[in-house]
C-alpha cells in the first residue's frame, strides 16, 4: 500500500491555516487563511512554488470550488478569533489573470463561515452548515444553493445536524456532509470547549428525492477541519482537529457503494485547517496547522497515490 510522501520542493509557500487549497489546470493554488497573504502556486511537475497576488481582504474558513476558469469561495469569514464575520459577497479568484473579484451578494439571513461547499453537475453550487458568529455562536444546519451564472440563491431543507468546520462531497448524486463540530456549543467563556463538540453522524442528501438522511455508518474518528478529496467513488477525509492538543494524521476513507469507512495510511505531519487536491490520481495536502487551534502553521506538502490505497 502506498504511503504519504513529503515533497522536497523548490521554494516554499507562506505558512497559513484555515486556508483554501484547490487544483486548476495542472497547478495547485494555496490561498487565504489567517492574515492577508499572497496566493502560492504549486507546479506538481517541477515541484516548484511561486507567489501571486493577495486577496483584497483577509479571508479564511472556506471550502473552494472550481467554476470553469474561476475559483469560488462561499461560506467564508474574515476577522480575528473568536468573533469572525461572514462575508457579504462571494469572493472569486481568477487564476488566468491572477486577479480577485467580488461575485454575487449572499442573502443577509444566510451568511455564515466554515461551511461545506461543492459544485454539482447540475451547475449549482451547494453550501451546507456553517456558523454565523465566528467561533462564538450560531452553528447552523442550513442548506442552500447558488447558480454561478445568474447569481440566484435558493434555500433548501436543513441538514439533519448543525455543524461547521466540516467539508462536503458528492458521490453518485448524493451529497455527504461529515466531520466538523458544533462550535457554538459552549458558554462563551471557555473557548477550549468548542474543540470537543465534534459530530460523528454522516448526513446524506439525495438529489433525486430531495431528502436528507443520516447514514448508518458514522465517522470512525471524530475530527473537524480536515481536508477531503473524491476519487473512484471514495471520499478521502484527511487529518483534522478535536479535543486533544495534537492535530490528526489519520486518513478516513468512505466507500459510497459499500457504505463503509476504513482507515488509510497516516499523514507524515498531523494537520488541520486546509483542503485537499486530487490530481494525477494522487491526493495532495499542504499547509494547515499542526496542532489544535492555529499553531504551528505549516508549509509542507504531501501526496499519496490514491489508486494504490483503493
Amino acid at each position: 500500500m502506498s504511503k504519504w510522501v513529503t515533497l522536497d520542493c523548490n521554494g516554499s509557500p507562506h505558512c497559513r491555516h484555515e486556508n483554501g487549497f484547490a487544483a486548476y489546470d495542472g497547478k495547485f493554488y494555496l490561498f487565504g487563511g489567517r492574515r492577508i497573504q499572497p496566493v502560492d502556486i504549486f507546479d506538481p511537475v517541477t515541484q516548484t512554488w511561486t507567489t501571486a497576488s493577495p486577496p483584497p481582504m483577509e479571508i479564511h474558513h472556506f471550502q473552494p470550488v472550481i467554476v470553469e476558469d474561476e475559483i469560488w469561495l462561499l461560506g467564508t469569514m474574515t476577522g480575528e478569533f473568536p468573533r469572525e464575520t461572514p462575508l457579504e459577497t462571494v469572493y472569486i479568484y481568477v487564476p488566468g489573470s491572477d486577479t480577485w473579484k467580488e461575485g454575487p451578494t449572499i442573502p443577509k439571513e444566510r451568511r455564515r463561515g466554515a461551511a461545506g461547499c461543492v459544485l454539482h453537475s447540475d451547475g449549482w453550487i451547494y453550501v451546507v452548515g456553517g456558523i454565523v458568529d465566528g467561533h462564538h455562536s450560531g452553528t447552523q444546519a442550513w442548506f442552500d444553493r447558488i447558480h454561478p451564472v445568474t447569481g440566484e440563491w435558493q434555500v433548501l431543507p436543513d441538514a439533519p445536524n448543525k455543524r461547521d468546520h466540516a467539508p462536503c462531497a458528492i458521490v453518485d448524486d448524493r451529497l455527504y456532509f461529515f466531520g466538523g463540530r458544533e462550535t457554538g456549543r459552549h458558554d462563551g467563556t471557555d473557548y477550549n470547549a468548542l474543540f470537543f463538540a465534534t459530530i460523528s453522524d454522516v448526513d446524506v442528501y439525495d438529489f433525486a428525492s430531495g431528502t436528507w438522511s443520516v447514514h448508518s455508518e458514522p465517522l470512525p474518528i471524530q475530527t473537524a477541519a480536515g481536508g477531503t478529496g473524491v476519487l473512484d467513488g471514495k471520499i478521502h477525509y484527511v487529518g483534522g482537529e478535536a479535543g486533544r492538543m495534537e492535530a490528526f494524521v489519520e486518513m478516513q476513507i468512505f466507500d459510497a457503494a459499500q457504505g463503509t469507512w476504513r482507515l488509510g495510511p497516516n499523514l507524515n505531519r498531523a494537520r488541520h485547517g486546509t483542503n485537499c487536491c486530487v490530481y494525477d490520481r494522487k491526493l495532495w495536502i499542504a499547509a494547515g496547522s499542526g496542532a489544535r487551534g492555529g499553531e504551528p502553521e505549516l508549509t509542507s506538502i504531501e501526496c499519496i497515490d490514491i489508486q494504490e490505497t483503493s
